[in-house]
């Protein structure tokens, strides 16, 4: 390739060749971008076939040429022939290939209507509670994903609609009453009149008393933005809020005050015109470090100039202004760019955290100086609680954090307490200490010392209040996946060890604290009727797969909870929420591996596990994929070489039966990584799960015929001071070969006709599997990274940076390897990848490392697309992709011959 450093020199030698041969020479390496000395010296030009019509130029005085007669594809071919080697390693077919479509089975599942969601309205008082059902919208168009969008401080966002973008909306909102227990037949859905004739919906809120729904509608042209509406819940009608048009760039731009009042983030009143971005540069862009250590993760689409910096300030600068569903809007304080705001259970006051100057080019909009604000309603007077500064110097580790304050929030059981962590250990978790973080309050009007309440062991992960005298916290510990579950009391500092353990360990999890709102609409912990004991619920992972469950756990030292309720085969049925008629009912989605998921009341014991189960059905949502093939499901059980327990999903065609012979497989799976072999050996998942087929899935390929082993275990195992990554091959490879086994043992998977696929870090897993074994007819790799050493500040799960550890970044790098890869390999980028390591310039050196070494590849890199591919046209066109490559390679009895 001609780097553009080197075009101008090559010019300049073109201008003063002697002889027609050698400038002939030079101008097709420049046409062709071919290095010219390696062209000439393969290329004997004076031999050159009369094949050019030379016509004069614009870079020779006399002579310069331009190929006119023929393409240059047509002159590359005929190189070709004279380069023996050079083109059939260089050259590639590069097609104008418009978006193709797979079967017309695949299409009908990618169209497939996503399940509605279903959100609980807040009590009040004896009236029946009522539900939310927001249907949510297919898969975009590509012309969706083409609409105007802004990249910045690591934001994607419509400038048009001052909205995300690359979001799913709802495009259906309906109420439904919750049936009476034991009732025959689930109760109507109701519509709500007065809705916008297009609905988009990014944001719905219950008011605190259930009678009302906010939510924010994305406007069409020619009016685009963003507008807020009401419902009125008990009249089912809907109703716009004139005059306002709502900013969402940086979080969702409404919350309940009151009953009858919100707050929300609105567009300034005279912003005036967006600022100009000139194509003319006014001088170069600098950064400068002196002598500061300030490692960054790789992140996309930061700001690059001063440009950049203005048109994102005017972006992402709204007003705060109170609302009142009465009528009436008002500003409250100066506009900003405001992160978040959120107001007190009390309704006097609003929380908000705003960005300001100066901005980083290296770090996203999240780790810019930080304003905390709290405004008073009633007069727009504000409080300043703190005002962070940039964060740019983080310890490479995932249990480091900032210093000083963070994580404000209201502290939901109370009229206008604040509460917050501050790191004990200055954030740097390598430091010894034995308190991680502290727990502080700050009761209104804000003018006192806080005071702490909690000391943590470890990392501050997340609080959950319930009373004056109940918290629970979640602590956690990366570096040995620990964590702690404890009771606070918040006006003692009294703190009582409810659980500890492993964070991986899935069969001894306690759960999580289930919550119910209080007459301020928040959520608070839901305790049994003596303030005994939380109600808890968890997956209740188990060998024989999830079985998820409610219990109470009582508030005492190392306290074993009571299980009041568990799924039971042949149904997986998940417990959202607990409510209380006469007896208390839980709010659980059921489903079977033939029956499609719906809502069902069922009633719980007070103090010892329901066997008999009496269901009242809620919802009845049909089956989305009604008519269509759908796969049989086992879980297989298996060992690695090692002795660690193992489990995968095998998906066989439907109708499907081992007279057939064994089928041709592909194999999907996702490394993760663990402390320990116990945890790693957990099974995870239901045997009773309904099949669901997300856009992304290999079990589309059921209907073309191959067996679809997904989600095949691959732990990468690191006990105790050893570091999961340092064997990390061996154990990929040790883990795929385990699967493979596995899946031919059932007589279903053809051992010699597997192919493996994988997406970001699982594209990863397949590069590499097809770099260090031979057990793959041909790999698919989306949105991968191959080349660690352009991580080198860690990746995924790996904490030691490229220069600590130099030869695990090499060995872990498919990149190291190209010229190992023989196996054919599909790759496949999103042409906007925004994740953090997975830029589409991974793929495309990939892509040029292995043509470049001769192997079978192909790269198909998708307009517009994300790291996760969202346009339908995208969508479909890889599912043809992927298909094509696997009748190609994997299907044939006999493997396809390689050059």
């Amino acid at each position: 390739m001609v780097l553009p450093c080197e075009r101008a020199a090559h010019k300049a030698r073109l201008k003063s060749c002697a002889n027609d041969s050698h400038a002939t020479m030079m101008a097709t390496a420049l046409r062709l971008e071919i290095c010219p000395r390696y062209l000439s010296s393969r290329f004997p030009f004076d031999s050159l076939p009369a094949i050019f019509k030379l016509q004069q130029d614009q870079y020779l005085p006399q002579k310069e040429f331009r190929m006119t007669t023929l393409s240059v594809r047509r002159i590359l071919l005929l190189i070709s022939f004279a380069v023996p080697g050079l083109l059939n390693q260089t050259l590639v077919s590069q097609t104008d290939l418009k978006y193709q479509t797979p079967s017309a089975v695949m299409t009908k599942l990618v169209d497939a209507p996503p399940p509605p969601l279903l959100s609980l309205a807040p009590a009040h008082g004896t009236d029946p509670r009522m539900l939310l059902i927001e249907q949510r919208s297919s898969l975009p168009t590509i012309a969706d994903l083409a609409e105007p969008e802004l990249r910045l401080a690591g934001l994607r966002f419509n400038p048009k609609t001052a909205a995300p973008s690359r979001t799913r909306y709802a495009i259906s909102l309906k109420l439904q009453p919750l049936p009476a227990p034991n009732a025959a037949a689930p109760p109507k859905e109701i519509s709500i009149s007065g809705l916008p004739s297009k609905l988009r919906v990014f944001f719905a809120e219950w008011s605190p008393d259930g009678q009302h729904i906010a939510f924010v509608n994305q406007d069409a042209a020619p009016n685009p933005g963003l507008s807020l509406w009401i419902i009125d819940v008990p009249r089912a009608r809907a109703t716009a809020i004139p005059g306002i048009r709502l900013n969402a760039v940086l979080s969702e731009p409404i919350t309940w005050i009151d009953n009858v009042s919100l707050a929300v983030l609105a567009m300034p009143a005279h912003r005036g015109a967006e600022p100009g971005r000139s194509e003319i540069p006014t001088g170069p862009v600098i950064q400068e470090n002196e002598g500061r250590s300030t490692p960054a993760p790789t992140y996309e689409d930061l700001l690059k100039s001063p440009s950049d910096e203005r048109v994102f300030e005017y972006n992402a600068t709204s007003q705060l202004m109170a609302v009142k569903l009465a009528g009436g809007t008002r500003p409250i304080g100066k506009p900003g760019i405001i992160r978040s705001l959120d107001a007190s259970p009390d309704g006097h006051y609003i929380l908000t955290e705003t960005l300001h100057k100066p901005f980083s080019y290296s770090q996203p909009y999240y780790r810019f100086p930080t304003r905390r604000e709290v405004f008073t309603v009633a007069t727009g007077a504000v409080k300043l609680l703190n005002d962070a500064p940039l964060i740019d110097n983080l310890p490479i580790d995932n249990d480091a954090v900032e210093p000083g304050p963070r994580e404000f929030s209201w502290r939901d059981d109370q009229p206008a307490t604040i509460s917050w962590v501050e790191a004990a250990d200055g954030g740097d978790p390598k430091r010894e200490a034995p308190v991680r973080d502290r727990i502080f309050l700050l009761e209104a009007p804000f003018t006192a010392q806080p005071r702490s309440i909690a000391d943590l062991s470890l990392r501050f992960n997340r609080v959950q209040w319930g009373s004056d005298h109940l918290a629970v916290v979640t602590q956690r510990r990366w570096k040995d996946r620990k964590l702690i579950l404890a009771a606070v009391d918040p006006a003692t500092g009294t703190m009582t060890k409810l659980y500890e353990g492993s964070a991986q360990d899935r069969y001894h999890d306690p759960g999580r604290p289930m919550l119910i709102r209080n007459p301020q609409g928040r959520p608070v912990l839901q305790v049994t009727p003596d303030n005994k004991a939380v109600y808890f619920s968890g997956l209740g992972a188990s060998p024989k797969g999830d079985t998820p469950f409610v219990a109470i756990m009582p508030v005492a030292e190392n306290a074993t909870e009571t299980r009041l309720w568990q799924s039971e085969p042949p149904y997986l049925e998940t417990p959202l929420a607990v409510v209380f008629a006469d007896t208390p009912q839980l709010i659980a989605r059921r489903e079977s591996v033939e029956q499609s998921p719906n809502y069902f009341l069922a009633p719980i014991a007070s103090d010892a596990l329901t066997q008999v189960k009496l269901w009242t059905q809620v919802t009845n949502f049909p089956n989305p994929y009604a008519g269509l093939p759908m796969p049989t499901h086992q879980l297989l059980h298996y060992k690695r070489a090692d002795g660690v327990d193992l489990t995968a999903d095998l998906y066989l065609p439907a109708g499907y039966d081992k007279s057939q012979g064994p089928l041709p497989t592909l194999m999907e799976a996702y490394p993760a990584e663990f402390k320990s072999r116990s945890a790693a050996s957990q099974v995870t998942g239901s045997p009773y799960e309904f099949t669901r087929i997300s856009a992304g899935s290999p079990i589309f390929f059921t209907t073309a015929g191959y067996a679809v082993l997904a989600n095949a275990a691959i732990p990468i195992i690191g006990e105790g001071s050893a570091e999961p990554n340092d064997t990390y091959v061996e154990q990929l490879v040790d883990g795929a070969k385990a699967a493979i086994e596995a899946g031919a043992a059932t007589g279903a998977v053809d051992p010699k006709r597997v192919g493996v696929m994988g997406h970001s870090y699982g594209a990863f897993m397949t590069a590499n599997l097809l770099a260090h074994s031979d057990m793959f007819r041909a790999g698919i790799a989306r949105s991968g990274a191959y080349n660690r050493s352009l991580t080198p500040f860690g990746f995924q799960n790996e904490e030691r940076t490229y220069w600590q550890a130099p030869e695990v970044y090499f060995k872990m790098s498919p990149f190291s390897y190209a010229d190992k890869i023989k196996t054919p390999i599909l790759l496949i980028h999103g042409e906007a990848d925004n994740n953090t390591g997975t830029f589409p310039i991974q793929s495309e050196r990939f892509y040029n490392a292995l043509k470049g070494e001769g192997a079978t590849v192909r790269f198909v890199l998708l307009p517009l697309e994300a790291h996760g591919y969202q346009g339908r046209e995208s969508v479909l066109h890889m599912l043809w992709e992927m298909e094509n490559w696997l009748d190609k390679y994997v299907k044939p009895d006999n493997p396809v011959a390689q050059r």
